[in-house]
C-alpha cells in the first residue's frame, strides 16, 4: 500500500504515454481525421443528400457529432490497448509494473494519455469537419464534459483490452466484434425513434448511444434520450471500470506472467 501519491511516476507515465501517440502524430491525430472526412463525404453522397434531415437537422450536421465522437473514442481505447499490448509483446512490462506505482495511479496515468489523444484527435477531426459542415455549438460546458467522459471510459476499456488479450489479434478480435458493433449501433447515422421498439429498448442498453447522443445534444440541440440519463450511464460505467482496472493491474493478472 502506497500512503502518498506517487505524484512523479504519475506525471512521468503519463509523459511517456502522450509522447508515445504524439512522436508519430501524422498516424495517431492525421490520419483519424482524413480518415472521418472521408467517412463523411461517402455518407453524405450515398446517404445524405442537400434534401435529406433528420427530425429537422440536414443529414450532414445530424451525423458530424457521432462521427467526431467515434474518432475521439476509437483514439482513447487504441492508446492505451495498444500501450499495454506492446509492452506484453516487446517484454518490457515489467518496466510498468516494478516502480513503486500503485493499480490507480497506473490506472489514472494511461487513462489521462487515452484522453488526451482522444481529445486532441476530436478536436482537429471537429476543425476539419466545420470547414464542409456548418455546424454551432449549442452548450459548450456539456460537449466538454460528453468528451471527457466518453474518452475516460473508453481509455479505461483499452486498459482491459491490453490485460485480457495476449496478442494484437486478440485487440482486433475485441475491436471488431465489440468495439465498432457498438460504435456503429449507438444512433451515429440515424435516430433510434426510427426503430421498432424493441430495438429502440436496445439500443438504450448500449452506452456508445449516450455517448453519441448526449454529445450531438451538445452540438445540435437535438437527443433522443434525456441527457441527465446519459451522463449518469457514462459515469457508472467508467467508475466500475476505473475499479476493475486498478484491481488488475495491482494484482498483475495476465501481466506477470
Amino acid at each position: 500500500m502506497h500512503s502518498s501519491i506517487n505524484i512523479i511516476g504519475v506525471v512521468t507515465l503519463y509523459k511517456r504515454e502522450t509522447w508515445r501517440f504524439l512522436k508519430v502524430w501524422n498516424q495517431t491525430i492525421i490520419a483519424p481525421m482524413v480518415t472521418t472526412l472521408i467517412f463523411l463525404a461517402i455518407l453524405s453522397l450515398a446517404l445524405g443528400g442537400h434534401a435529406r434531415t433528420i427530425d429537422g437537422l440536414p443529414f450532414e450536421v445530424f451525423i458530424a457529432p457521432g462521427l467526431i465522437m467515434m474518432a475521439v473514442v476509437q483514439n482513447a481505447f487504441a492508446n492505451t490497448s495498444s500501450s499495454l499490448m506492446l509492452q506484453k509483446i516487446q517484454g518490457v512490462i515489467v518496466d510498468l509494473l516494478m516502480p513503486p506505482l500503485s493499480g490507480a495511479e497506473i490506472t489514472f496515468s494511461m487513462v489521462m494519455g487515452g484522453i488526451t489523444r482522444g481529445v486532441l484527435v476530436g478536436l482537429v477531426v471537429a476543425v476539419a469537419m466545420r470547414v464542409f459542415v456548418p455546424f454551432g455549438v449549442h452548450d459548450p460546458l456539456l460537449a466538454i464534459i460528453f468528451v471527457l467522459l466518453s474518452s475516460a471510459m473508453l481509455a479505461t476499456l483499452g486498459i482491459l483490452a491490453g490485460i485480457v488479450s495476449q496478442t494484437f489479434d486478440h485487440i482486433s478480435a475485441l475491436t471488431n466484434y465489440i468495439i465498432t458493433p457498438l460504435s456503429f449501433l449507438s444512433g451515429t447515422f440515424y435516430s433510434i425513434h426510427q426503430l421498432p421498439k424493441i430495438w429502440q429498448h436496445i439500443s438504450h442498453a448500449n452506452p456508445f448511444f449516450y455517448m453519441i447522443d448526449g454529445f450531438r445534444y451538445a452540438i445540435t440541440g437535438y437527443s433522443d434520450s434525456d441527457t441527465t440519463t446519459g451522463l449518469t450511464v457514462l459515469i457508472l460505467t467508467t467508475l466500475v471500470l476505473l475499479v476493475l482496472c486498478q484491481y488488475l493491474l495491482a494484482k498483475g493478472w495476465r501481466l506477470k506472467s
